[in-house]
């Protein structure tokens, strides 16, 4: 059964807590064939008081006349550290920890699943299918368009008003929208302040990841006595979205499964802007509601300062106002662990959907007041023009990938290579990647581009490391202007596609068009040409 009461839920974890047990719901489950677990009722009619919750008018000051979905669970805000501490294993730059401050809301126990998103739309864009499945290949567009017509499906008040990449967020409205990151990090951590919701790591029994490579695997690949988690399954395709624990505030799967798109473009945290749009705050911090989850602990979840830079408290924060990138959290079934922590940031372009990104719908649970507007950069992308493939190889795969490129195209064809290049030695190479990538190294070029003026459009190629990219990539790309040109990635892979290399990419050339990208396992085969042909002809790259 896919759905569960939001108060029976609460209820659930209040006991669950008060007697030590931390694996939430442990005992209302039953394991599947494949080790998961879903959610049974007991038998207890909560529909009553679960409705009266809803639509009543509760403690929070909900402004919802329309009762929610069951499977809404209430969120009490409260006071948290956004981020990770500077020693947390594997934390990027952009994860830089501060004070934020939340009110409340309500926000679903599960990933949004196709079904849901058929019966609105008439349409299912996923790459997998199942109606119990997430629903994923959807863009920020797609998200935010669904919100409203749901909402209007509903008889709510539509939360966005679009304006071709403008969108403007009525901070009033009663109708579905997404989180923002700021709800989205502190939903998902349920008070940790751990890297995982489930501490310090996480199993593929746990989550549905790319189960080879637990947190920590990159430094303990060949000694794994180290590590708190050992390598487990990977199940290569989403899983319905009751599977597993929920965390201990009743929410499935927000490490996992699929990335879940957030409000927010992808900027550097503000730490001095203290406050947000339309915040009202009288009913959130410090609310008793007994029937809300997570509301044991005064609501101020990790409120010492000792490793917050910035002295300014956010309150709801929105994010920055412009960019190119718009946030997805959670990571994938197709990521390592280390891109599933509460405080990882992933981003794309806003009109982009990729096979391992979904949504998770929230509503409001106070009045809140005023507007936020975000005006996106449009990309400007020069048309026609000079095509360059540019390629990172070590094992040759990529570089043979490239040379059909260039078959095809007769494009100019581009190898990056080292000043001091990595061993020929694979294990070693496996050490060189991840030290290079932890350290967020830029190694030498021994090459560069010397009219790379010329060229409107750049094929980039290189291999799947550690689910990223080789760090040669990044010091191509922070060598040259990209403002204005499109990069059309490749890469190859063992059997986790792109991983997070795409953004990775996008961070580092956020003003560049990213096109369609493509992903090879190893060297492709015998169809790989044609799989060249029709990804070309995608992204109207002509001989």
């Amino acid at each position: 059964m896919k759905r569960i009461s939001a108060i029976f839920m609460a209820a659930a974890m209040m006991m669950l807590c008060s007697c030590g047990n931390n694996a939430a719901g442990q005992d209302s489950k039953s394991a599947d064939d494949n080790g998961q677990t879903e959610v049974r009722l007991e038998e207890t009619d909560v529909s009553d008081i679960n409705d009266a919750e809803k639509t009543e008018g509760n403690d929070t000051g909900n402004p919802a006349a329309v009762p929610l979905p069951e499977e809404f669970v209430l969120i009490q805000g409260g006071t948290f550290q956004m981020g990770s501490p500077a020693e947390e294993a594997w934390r990027s730059e952009d994860e830089v920890r501060h004070t934020v401050t939340v009110s409340d809301f309500y926000m679903d126990a599960y990933e949004l699943t196709q079904a849901e998103y058929q019966e609105i739309t008439g349409e299912n864009p996923s790459s997998f299918s199942g109606e119990d499945l997430p629903v994923e290949n959807v863009s920020w567009l797609d998200a935010v368009s669904y919100c409203n017509a749901r909402s209007e499906r509903e008889g709510l008040v539509p939360a966005y008003t679009v304006d071709g990449s403008d969108v403007t967020w009525d901070r009033s409205a009663d109708g579905y929208r997404l989180p923002t990151e700021a709800e989205w990090e502190y939903a998902c951590r349920a008070g940790t302040t751990t890297p995982f919701n489930t501490e310090t790591s996480i199993s593929a029994e746990e989550s549905n990841y790319y189960g080879h490579y637990p947190y920590e695997i990159e430094d303990n690949y060949f000694s794994q006595g180290n590590l708190d988690t050992k390598p487990g399954e990977y199940r290569q395709t989403t899983v319905p979205v009751t599977s597993f624990s929920p965390n201990q505030w009743g929410l499935y799967n927000m490490h996992g499964n699929v990335g879940e798109w957030v409000w927010d473009y992808y900027g550097a945290y503000d730490s001095t802007n203290e406050s947000a749009v339309g915040s009202t705050n009288e009913n959130t911090v410090g609310s008793t509601n007994e029937n809300t989850v997570g509301s044991t602990n005064e609501n101020t979840v990790g409120s010492t300062n000792e490793n917050t830079v910035g002295a300014e408290e956010q309150i709801d924060p929105t994010g920055v106002e412009t960019g190119t990138l718009r946030v997805y959290r959670g990571g994938g079934w197709n990521d390592f662990a280390k891109n599933m922590c509460s405080a990882y940031r992933a981003a794309l372009a806003g009109d982009k959907g990729s096979f391992n990104i979904g949504i998770r719908l929230v509503r409001n649970a106070v009045n809140g007041t005023g507007s936020v507007a975000s005006a996106g950069i449009e990309h400007t992308a020069s048309a026609g023009g000079k095509v360059l493939i540019a390629f990172f190889s070590w094992g040759g795969n990529t570089k043979g990938i490239a040379e059909e490129i260039q078959a095809q195209t007769g494009a100019d064809l581009f190898e990056i290579t080292l000043v001091n290049p990595y061993s020929g030695d694979y294990n070693t190479v496996l050490d060189e990647a991840q030290r290079d990538q932890n350290d967020q190294a830029r190694p030498e070029l021994a090459v560069h581009v010397e009219n790379m003026e010329e060229y409107n459009t750049v094929i980039l190629g290189y291999p799947n490391w550690w689910a990223s990219i080789p760090m040669p990539i990044a010091s191509f790309l922070e060598e040259y202007d990209f403002s204005g040109k499109t990069i059309i990635p490749f890469c190859s892979h063992g059997g986790g596609r792109f991983g997070q290399s795409l953004t990775a990419i996008a961070k580092l050339v956020p003003d560049a068009e990213m096109g369609e990208a493509l992903s090879v396992h190893y060297s492709g085969g015998s169809d790989l040409p044609d799989e060249i042909t029709k990804w070309l002809e995608k992204n109207a790259v002509k001989p």
